[in-house]
């Protein structure tokens, strides 16, 4: 048995803990570029914090998903301003700019020249800024994770700066935070981080350590996705998220992701469409698949019996089956109303197109078995 983990140099969690950022700041540096969502009101009490602590703030606000010119905007004015690192309030949009923006602030060259599949994929030579991801939502796990989902218009995808380096120094997670929520991100994000659960749970990669983080967080999901749609103050359920999602991050960082995903980079970069939304809807689809191809191609892969434990901790029943974790995920995604892809603009003379871009997605390398085009293929006809 042989096997890495690497994960945020510090956690922090707990519910009021985002009152902690002011020394945590301070012992960083003196000048934060502050990145925010669309809406930077929300930060206002971070700001205070900071200046409290004598940390001087920068806002930087990334409306949507980032895209490359995104982040060289965000390098420009932390330059400008001189500030010696970052700090991101957000969901994983600005998380991931953030993670961009600090990896850029302090190595040279452009964004292309460190991308993947579409850049020159080179290492990071230098460490970047001193990172601190506070997240708002409880879905992508980006708080610890060491890459940075990035949109390229002009190449209608989206494509990760990807370096070990590029892991927070800070991972801050307040679920007081997600309190108000509206449920509709409530369940994408939510079903984002289940995805982000099931996935390494049956990756090829799988180890020990993200097994127990599998586990314990798909638990929790089960118990509190539902719960934090249908009333989004519940502190204990948005806790159980907020532990699911930062645990979903853990394993995907070690362990990678799988066919959900493979897909969800290319359609969010071809379409107008929200990664947590894509994920929810493809999950049955893909669980599906690769419970089918496992049978008939592989029946003596051990994913097999992870997806009866899956089943196992969704339905809380000792002796559910594969099929019946389907059809409880399949049942969730239709109780929160997750849109099929078509309401997104996938069409089905796009699908080739989709899967031609997917095969070469760097999460395809998580799933527990290569599918086929006709397979992939298959998922997305059932998704649409």
């Amino acid at each position: 048995m042989r096997f890495e983990f690497a994960t945020a140099t510090r956690i922090m969690f707990g519910s009021g803990s985002l009152a902690d950022i002011g020394p945590i700041a301070r012992s960083m540096g003196t000048h934060a570029l502050l990145v925010t969502g669309s809406k930077p009101e929300r930060a206002e009490r971070l700001s205070k914090l900071l200046e409290q602590a004598g940390v001087q703030s920068t806002a930087f606000s990334i409306a949507g998903e980032p895209e490359i010119s995104t982040v060289q905007r965000g390098v420009a004015l932390a330059k400008q301003r001189a500030c010696d690192q970052v700090i991101s309030l957000g969901g994983g949009s600005a998380i991931d700019g953030g993670k961009a923006i600090a990896a850029l602030l302090t190595n040279p060259g452009a964004v292309l020249d460190y991308l993947e599949v579409i850049g020159d994929g080179k290492p990071l030579p230098q460490s970047p800024a001193p990172f601190t991801a506070i997240p708002t939502t409880s879905g992508t796990g980006a708080e610890v994770t060491r890459n940075a989902v990035l949109a390229s218009p002009g190449h209608r995808v989206k494509v990760s700066l990807r370096s070990q380096l590029m892991l927070p120094k800070v991972a801050l997670v307040d679920p007081q935070l997600t309190l108000k929520l509206p449920r509709e991100i409530s369940a994408a994000s939510g079903l984002d981080a289940l995805t982000q659960l099931i996935e390494p749970y049956v990756s090829c990669r799988a180890n020990p350590m993200t097994d127990a983080l599998c586990v314990e967080g798909i638990r929790r999901a089960a118990q509190s996705l539902r719960r934090v749609c249908d009333d989004g103050s519940h502190l204990a359920a948005r806790e159980n998220m907020a532990l699911a999602s930062l645990f979903s991050g853990m394993a995907l960082a070690n362990a990678g992701l799988g066919a959900a995903h493979g897909f969800a980079g290319p359609i969010g970069g071809m379409f107008p469409a929200p990664h947590g939304a894509v994920c929810a809807a493809l999950l049955p689809h893909v669980m599906g698949a690769n419970l089918r191809a496992l049978q008939s191609r592989s029946p003596e892969n051990p994913a097999l019996a992870r997806f009866d434990e899956v089943a196992r901790l969704l339905t809380g029943s000792p002796t559910a089956t594969a099929e019946a974790g389907i059809q409880w995920v399949q049942a969730l995604v239709r109780d929160l109303a997750i849109p099929p892809l078509r309401r997104y603009g996938v069409t089905q003379d796009q699908l080739a197109d989709v899967v031609a871009k997917a095969q070469n997605a760097s999460s395809m390398r998580g799933n527990p078995l290569q599918l086929t085009p006709d397979e992939l293929t298959d998922v997305l006809q059932a998704s649409l």
